[in-house]
Formats: C-alpha cells, sequence, structure tokens
C-alpha cells in the first residue's frame, strides 16, 4: 500500500466488518456505542502497523462521527451515522491554500438560494478524499463577518459540481489519500447543515481540539511500532559474537525510547480522559499532541539507526515509520500552534 500509494480495498471492508468505522456510533445505528477513549485506542493499536491505516480510522471517528453526533439532527443522525458505520468513508474538508494553520481564512463560499445554498471552492490536504462518500465542507456564508460566517456542510460524494482532483504524492503516510476537492456550484440543501448557520468555527474547534488527542494516539502507536521493531532486530542482531542488545550502550538507547514511549502515552490517555469525563482537556490535548510528534520523529530515528545500513532501506519497516512521522508535527495543528494554545491556556 505505501508503494502503490493506495489503500486496500479488501482492508478498507475488514475495518467495516469489525466495527472501526464506527466506534463512537450509538449502537441503534449500527454502530460499537463505544467511548472516545476507545477510538484512541484502536488508533494507537492499528498505528503501530501501519499510521496510514490509522489516519483512515482517526478521521472517520473523532472528527467526522463525532461532529454529526454532537451536531447533527436526529434526521442526519439516523441517515449519516447509519451510512458511516456501515460502510461510508468520511473526510473533514477544512484546509484550503490560504487557510492552513489560519484555519479560518476560508474562500470558499455558500450563498442561499431558496432552501438551499450553492457551494463554491477548492479544498486542500484532504484526508481520506479518494475513498470518502461523505464530506464535512466548511464554507462561509458571510465573508465579512470573519468565522462568525463559517458553516458546516454535510456533502455527499455524488452531489453534481463535487469533483476529487489531484492526489498529493506524499513522504509518509502514503496510502492515506489526501486530495483536493473542488466544489462548483454544488447545490446543498439547507437541511445538510451540520448545527446551525454561521456556527461552523465551533464545529471545527470542538472537533480539532479532541482531534489533536488522536493524532497523539496515532503517533504513540506509531512509536511504539518501531521500538518493538528495534527491540526484535537487537535480539537477534549479533555482532563480535553476541546480539547487540547485550551491549549496555544499544540497552541504554532502548531504553530511552521506551520511556519516552510511555510518556507520550500516558499524556495522550489523560487528555482522552479528560475529554470522556467533560473536563476541560485543550491545553492537555494540545501537549500530548506535540509531545507525541516529538517522541514519535526521535524514536523511529532511533530505530533506524539500531538496525544500522538496512534501517535505510526499502525492506525495513522502520524506514516506513520514520517517514510516517514527519507528518505529525505539521496536520491537525502545527508543532507552534500547539504552542500557541499551550501558552494561551497557561498564561490566562
Amino acid at each position: 500500500m505505501d508503494h502503490k500509494a493506495a489503500m486496500d480495498p479488501a482492508l478498507l471492508k475488514q475495518l467495516f466488518d469489525l466495527g472501526l468505522t464506527g466506534i463512537e456510533v450509538p449502537e441503534e445505528f449500527g454502530g460499537q456505542g463505544g467511548t472516545f477513549f476507545q477510538s484512541i485506542l484502536a488508533v494507537e493499536e492499528i498505528a503501530a502497523v501501519d499510521p496510514g491505516v490509522a489516519v483512515l480510522v482517526d478521521v472517520q471517528n473523532t472528527l467526522v462521527v463525532n461532529a454529526i453526533r454532537d451536531y447533527g439532527t436526529p434526521e442526519q443522525h439516523k441517515q449519516f451515522l447509519t451510512a458511516l458505520a456501515a460502510d461510508t468513508v468520511g473526510a473533514y474538508a477544512l484546509s484550503e491554500a490560504n487557510s492552513g494553520s489560519d484555519a479560518f481564512a476560508l474562500a470558499t463560499r455558500a450563498v442561499p438560494d431558496g432552501d438551499s445554498y450553492i457551494l463554491t471552492g477548492r479544498k486542500l490536504w484532504i484526508s481520506n478524499a479518494a475513498e470518502a462518500g461523505l464530506f464535512l465542507v466548511f464554507a462561509t456564508i458571510n465573508p465579512d463577518a470573519g468565522h462568525r460566517g463559517i458553516t458546516c456542510f454535510l456533502v455527499e460524494r455524488n452531489t453534481p459540481g463535487l469533483s476529487i482532483g489531484k492526489k498529493e504524492d506524499k513522504l509518509g503516510i502514503r496510502c492515506s489519500s489526501t486530495c483536493e476537492v473542488l466544489l462548483d456550484n454544488c447545490r446543498i440543501p439547507a437541511k445538510n447543515i451540520l448545527g446551525q448557520p454561521g456556527k461552523g468555527y465551533k464545529v471545527a474547534i470542538e472537533t480539532l481540539n479532541a482531534g489533536r488527542i488522536a493524532i497523539g494516539a496515532q503517533l504513540v502507536g506509531l512509536a511504539h511500532g518501531a521500538l518493538q521493531h528495534a527491540i526484535g532486530y537487537a535480539r537477534q542482531r549479533r555482532q563480535f559474537g553476541k546480539p547487540i542488545a547485550e551491549f549496555q550502550g544499544v540497552q541504554f538507547q532502548l531504553a530511552e525510547m521506551a520511556m519516552h514511549v510511555e510518556s507520550a502515552r500516558l499524556m495522550v490517555y489523560n487528555a482522552a480522559r479528560l475529554r470522556d469525563a467533560k473536563l476541560p482537556y485543550v491545553k492537555e490535548a494540545a501537549m500530548a499532541k506535540l509531545h507525541s510528534s516529538l517522541i514519535a520523529e526521535d524514536v523511529a530515528s532511533q530505530a533506524v539507526e539500531i538496525f544500522g545500513g538496512i534501517g535505510f532501506t526499502k525492506e525495513c519497516p522502520v524506514e516506513k515509520l520514520y517517514r510516517d512521522a514527519k507528518i505529525g508535527r505539521i496536520y491537525e495543528g502545527t508543532s507552534n500552534m500547539q504552542r500557541v494554545t499551550i501558552a494561551k491556556e497557561i498564561l490566562s
């Protein structure tokens, strides 16, 4: 999948069959009726094997499902949550060319027209876009109102005027599709607004704050996977007549890697626990995401070093994990944006 930069359709079907696409969807709509913490555990475990697959599970559960569950109408719950649990992949279409860290500098417009809105714009770097059957599209209904004009729309893939553009050729998490989404006079009924007109900012902020915890879980899983590969190789690779795991220098390296993975895991779990308990968690989510991104990149890098020359080749699993780790410092809020959030919280 990494080489082809595409998700295996058979694997995607298995994710649905196992219930991993509707962990927090209520049982009445075909989901697992689980908790946010359970979604975090799933993302972590999957990421230990392939962080790209974990991205799909993450976006599906912690962004798309949660947004619809928390802000949707009963009719939207029945229609869309049922589909997401059964066979439909969701995508979260917020980013644009000029709205990355400044997430709400949106150019995508939604113009009222009777009982509908006409959406026009171009979304970039949208995860799951190649597979998605449902898009949460953020557009402004009043540019002069700033973030108070942002509105979230539920847009189905077969909507006339919606098309999937360029698929990015990425460094890592390559099986996770990242594409542009083009909206050319898409007519969306007003009943497909998620939340209320002008309240899309709240929908986005709440879901992204929680989503950062899931990115942390993805990175913890990645780091754990890299550590386990490194431990296994150190036990079987022999130099100077004995396994390299018997050399104190390697032991110290592995011990510190394990310590850092555990510290990141505990930060992620604490943030998830706070969210499930409906306690303040914004600072903890930012800390977990920032810390996990630093740890994942460092642990994956050290794992490559423990493997030595073979670690730098495509046949080695830690080479892929090292590439996969880099995005952790960038998406769903760059490391500097996390620092801004943490500073604001501790100085308020």
